[in-house]
């Protein structure tokens, strides 16, 4: 089981039921146990499925309801224009908890959109991930990536040509190789961070809404600001914590 795999099975959990027993949710909470990034994830998610649940705890049905139902029926009345008050205050707050629903569930891991896929590649770099090749050297992270069948035939900027590199990663999203480039701005940095500037690279079909070759578009991800462009088969996101003017220094 992946780790999309398995968020797409947790979506449908909630803590403190018997979903538990559920052998592809036990499975799915088994590996989020060893994964630390679905661990993060999970919390998450179970904290927005109890503040749900608290949403629903809050709505009361109309006073007299129940009553008003029941007498109806024993005497097989017409509907009143009561209860078709009732009832449409009943269906709106059921449409306002849908809303609500949507408002809170995560994207859909399923979404094979750019911004699914640059928050996605944002989370790999902001809550850590594993460094599959520590190097200085740009040439061997280029062989690496190639020997893994991962993007490497990509066109760094001039300003990345000549930026630190630290190493590399190999990145899944909805089956595809992403290729994650590691470098170093020269700022101070904590002894457990390698790197303060990624760039994340995919084949263009991969992404279903790729944007057209063109200058690079900005969008803030959390706390890391990313910028986005296509050139040639390629999708290009680098990110970094900082505000647009230093981000641009490495376009």
């Amino acid at each position: 089981m992946t780790t999309d795999e398995a968020k797409t099975i947790l979506l449908l959990y909630r803590p403190g039921t018997a979903d538990a027993g559920d052998p592809q949710i036990a499975e799915a909470l088994a590996l989020a146990k060893r994964d630390p990034e679905l661990t993060r994830w999970l919390g998450a998610h179970s904290a927005r499925q109890e503040a749900l649940r608290a949403k629903f705890r809050q709505i009361a049905p109309p006073p007299g309801l129940k009553e008003q139902i029941i007498s109806e029926q024993a005497a097989r009345a017409r509907i009143s224009s009561w209860r078709r008050n009732a009832i449409f205050a009943v269906a709106a707050a059921m449409v306002a908890l849908v809303a609500l629903v949507w408002l809170w569930l995560p994207h859909r891991p399923n979404e094979d959109t750019l911004a699914n896929y640059r928050i996605r590649m944002m989370k790999v770099a902001a809550l850590g991930y594993r460094m599959d090749f520590a190097t200085n050297n740009p040439s061997a992270i280029r062989a690496y990536l190639a020997q893994r069948s991962a993007p490497a035939d990509y066109a760094l900027t001039a300003p990345l040509e000549k930026a630190a590199t630290t190493g590399c990663a190999v990145e899944n999203w909805r089956g595809a190789s992403v290729s994650m480039i590691c470098f170093r701005t020269g700022k101070p940095l904590p002894p457990d961070q390698a790197s303060d500037l990624w760039l994340f690279v995919i084949d263009r079909a991969a992404v279903k809404d790729a944007p057209p070759a063109g200058a690079p578009r900005f969008a803030q991800v959390n706390n890391l600001l990313t910028a986005t462009w296509t050139a040639g088969d390629k999708v290009y996101v680098l990110g970094m914590e900082g505000n647009e003017a230093a981000l641009r220094q490495y376009l």
